[in-house]
């Protein structure tokens, strides 16, 4: 059985269409090619516009935190030059204003207050009359006492005479040698008893003195203690007035014992050591006097010592029992190096400076010493230096400066760290 096989043709159309359609052109590739440089065209473009805004932004950064310091031109600036003097080296410590001598006055009589002479808060002379006890009873005392000093007197003038008669007649030998013996003996027993008398005079004389109460001392007197009409008690202990001394005084402070040795190498020489009194604040100097002595040890709960300083206190500027800083200069230091303390600057323990040079601050380390007044010596510049005194905020190393005549409001103390 013949299978009928059909050969299956294309149509002539589409043999026709295959045999004119050309060969697949080589531009394909090129335009992949064109497609890939296009994209990383657009990555590089992405990438150098976020560079670009990243820049942007650094600057404008950059920008506000010079804004910010004031570097965005010269810095204006108050100057001070370095210059070359002394210095002293003091010691500070707190001290009491002590008076040189404090009397409460107490009465040594039993009596009635009679009168009271001062005024509180008096300045009183020596001897001068405070308070007056009613002295009747106790010149009663002493007129009997006088005429019993009297009446005695008198018996003594007659027993020597009554001695002198026996004497004469013992020389003519008219009485027996004893008669003469016991006048004799009788004489020196009035003598005797004259004495006696004398002495309860003299002791009425000062129980009567007591009865007028003076001022032993120049000072000042303080509140009134007792009135007129007050019984005081001879054995009491009720103070009728209290007498500071107030021109001169001392102040009574202590330095550490390690502080001792420069103090008495000054001391030893005969040298007086000036010692400056300030207020509690340490703002305002109250008076300058000279050290008078130190203790005679030191007190070993504390390791200080305390030293007494003596002021005239002419102006009354120091008060009893007040509370002062005191300076003591023990020495001065001579030819140093020395600028304003606000200029100094510290970068934890290193401190410096801002030299002012060619229009140009620049950092300077130094090493500072003794502080006084607002002055500090200082080593690591020399003696004509310029260097800035005000805008530390601002300053930086190799900042651009203009000086300015006038100090700047809102300088600070503290720059920024070199």
């Amino acid at each position: 059985m013949q299978e009928n096989r059909m050969e299956t043709k294309p149509p002539a159309s589409t043999v026709e269409l295959q045999q004119q359609q050309p060969p697949a052109p080589t531009g394909h590739s090129n335009k992949s090619r064109w497609q890939r440089l296009f994209v990383w065209a657009a990555v590089l473009l992405t990438f150098g516009v976020i560079f670009m805004l990243v820049l942007r932004h650094h600057d404008e950064t950059q920008s506000a935190a010079s804004s910010r310091r004031g570097v965005t031109g010269p810095v204006t600036v108050v100057t001070a030059a370095a210059q070359k003097g002394n210095i002293g080296v003091y010691l500070e410590a707190i001290g009491t204003v002590t008076p040189i001598y404090t009397d409460s006055i107490t009465s040594q009589v039993t009596g009635m207050v009679t009168q009271v002479h001062y005024q509180e808060g008096q300045l009183v002379r020596k001897g001068q009359a405070l308070v007056d006890i009613d002295p009747r009873p106790y010149e009663a005392q002493l007129l009997q006492a006088q005429g019993a000093l009297e009446r005695d007197t008198h018996i003594l003038e007659q027993a020597k005479m009554d001695l002198q008669r026996y004497r004469d007649a013992w020389a003519r030998n008219g009485i027996p040698k004893q008669t003469l013996d016991d006048q004799e003996k009788l004489v020196l027993q009035d003598e005797g008893t004259v004495k006696n008398d004398q002495g309860a005079v003299q002791y009425d004389q000062v129980q009567v003195g007591w009865c007028h109460i003076t001022a032993p001392i120049e000072g000042r007197v303080g509140l009134r203690l007792v009135d007129p009409g007050n019984v005081v008690q001879s054995s009491g202990t009720t103070t009728l007035v209290v007498i500071t001394e107030v021109q001169p005084i001392t102040v009574v402070f202590t330095i550490a014992e390690d502080s001792l040795p420069q103090v008495l190498a000054q001391t030893r020489h005969g040298k007086r050591l000036e010692v400056d009194a300030f207020d509690r604040a340490q703002l305002t100097k109250i008076a300058t006097g000279k050290l008078l002595t130190l203790d005679n040890q030191i007190d070993t709960t504390t390791g200080t010592v305390k030293l007494r300083a003596l002021f005239d206190n002419k102006d009354d500027g120091l008060f009893p029992n007040q509370f002062v800083n005191t300076r003591l200069l023990v020495n001065t230091l001579e030819g140093v190096t020395l600028i304003p303390t606000s200029a100094i600057q510290h970068n934890g323990q290193t401190a410096f400076v801002y030299l002012i040079q060619n229009g140009t601050a620049q950092i300077r380390n130094i090493k500072p010493g003794v502080a006084n007044a607002g002055q500090t010596a200082v080593e690591g510049i020399n003696p004509g230096d310029v260097v800035a005194n005000s805008s530390f905020e601002k300053l930086q190393n190799n900042s651009k400066i203009t000086v300015s005549k006038q100090p700047l409001p809102g300088a600070t103390s503290e720059g920024p760290a070199p």
